[in-house]
């Protein structure tokens, strides 16, 4: 059985090729998944939706009430109501969704690297092609020089992730102005992933959501919520553009999971409490992984700001896929930082949505391993 050339070219995850390898008793700090319990509304809610029934296919574009309390919770970040607000099958899906809606063949794709691992495939899916720009050094903020340098009459879109996914950077005020020109200059649709945007150590959190007219925000709840499981998202974008995607979600899922709906519509008004508390947890957990790094001979790191994940520097000469294999023959489960592009050799990402004594078992490893391989 012979398979099509647009799956054949595409790799497989970088992040899951390290599970392969791993013993049954490793530490896994390669999964950026919440260890916390998901809040107990959403739990029940989706229980008492499914057990009255509510099983059935739902509109495309999501219950009418959850697109209008997830537009009822964002609208602090720009003039959005139900009707800019589409439900995803997860965050992932929104993403590819967006990518399908917009992306022609021919067209490029400008993506961050080091970034997450999907965008450039999801523009090879849609017959386009991808264009790797650079973050920053140490703070990781897009790199307005490279983008504008690698801009080209083909350029359709440009991927910005916010908080990042893989560095935890997230986006200054003066970034985002720029990159908000750049996309008004030269006609580019901006494709903001904001789906950890719930997790913000400091600084604030500069949105898209109130540039509609040239960007659409993917987010979810499967962070937010710690539901990943549940493959819950959303997507936010012009009243004109969200005619397409709806079209495009219909040929794709139908509808979203209509019992988790419910379960979301009833946690997200009272949400914050429960995110306070993760973003405390979260927070303990990056200084302690971060102190842990710099005491390390040869690695680095500067705290990141948000989301849950440390991506520090060494300074072996070894590729980041042997140094992430050897750790693994360690016991230590992350990911190499070449899996998120080339501009993130050199470096290793660990995800600290795991508690503090797998951190410091986790860091021990780091610690022996980079001390042998010296």
């Amino acid at each position: 059985m012979q398979v099509s050339k647009r799956i054949n070219d595409i790799p497989m995850s970088g992040i899951r090729k390290m599970f392969d390898l791993a013993g049954p008793d490793s530490i896994n700090l390669g999964l950026g998944e919440p260890d916390l319990a998901p809040p107990k509304e959403a739990i029940e809610g989706m229980n008492r939706a499914s057990s009255a029934g509510r099983n059935k296919y739902g509109p495309t574009a999501g219950i009418p009430e959850l697109r209008q309390a997830v537009a009822d919770r964002f609208r602090k970040y720009g003039d959005i109501s139900g009707s800019n607000i589409m439900i995803t099958p997860s965050g992932s899906s929104a993403l590819l969704e967006i990518t399908m809606s917009v992306v022609n063949p021919g067209d490029d794709v400008l993506v961050p690297s080091p970034g997450f691992v999907i965008y450039g495939p999801h523009a090879q899916l849609a017959g386009g092609t991808f264009t790797e720009y650079k973050l920053t050094d140490g703070d990781f903020q897009p790199d307005i020089d490279d983008i504008q340098s690698k801009i080209t009459s083909k350029t359709k879109m440009l991927v910005v992730t916010n908080p990042s996914n893989p560095t935890g950077g997230v986006l200054n005020e003066q970034s985002y102005k720029a990159l908000c020109d750049i996309a008004e200059d030269k006609d580019i649709t901006i494709l903001a992933d904001e789906v950890y945007e719930s997790f913000i150590y400091e600084g604030k959190h500069h949105s898209f959501m109130n540039q509609l007219d040239k960007a659409i925000v993917a987010s979810g709840f499967s962070k937010m919520m710690a539901v990943t499981g549940w493959r819950m998202g959303f997507l936010c974008a012009s009243e004109e553009m969200m005619e397409y995607l709806i079209k495009m979600q219909y040929h794709v899922c139908a509808s979203p999971n209509m019992p988790a709906m419910y379960g979301i519509l009833d946690a997200l008004p009272n949400i914050d409490p429960y995110l306070e508390n993760a973003r405390k947890v979260y927070k303990a957990r990056r200084d302690l992984i971060c102190k842990r790094i710099n005491d390390i001979p040869g690695m680095s790191i500067q705290p990141p700001k948000g989301a849950f994940y440390a991506f520090p520097s060494y300074d072996l000469d070894i590729k980041s896929q042997e140094l992430a294999g050897e750790l693994v023959k360690a016991g230590l489960i992350c990911t190499p930082g070449s899996a998120f592009g080339k501009y993130g050799e050199g470096h290793l990402r660990f995800s600290y949505a795991a508690d503090e004594t797998k951190i410091d078992k986790g860091m021990d490893i780091l610690e022996s391993t980079m001390k042998k391989l010296r």
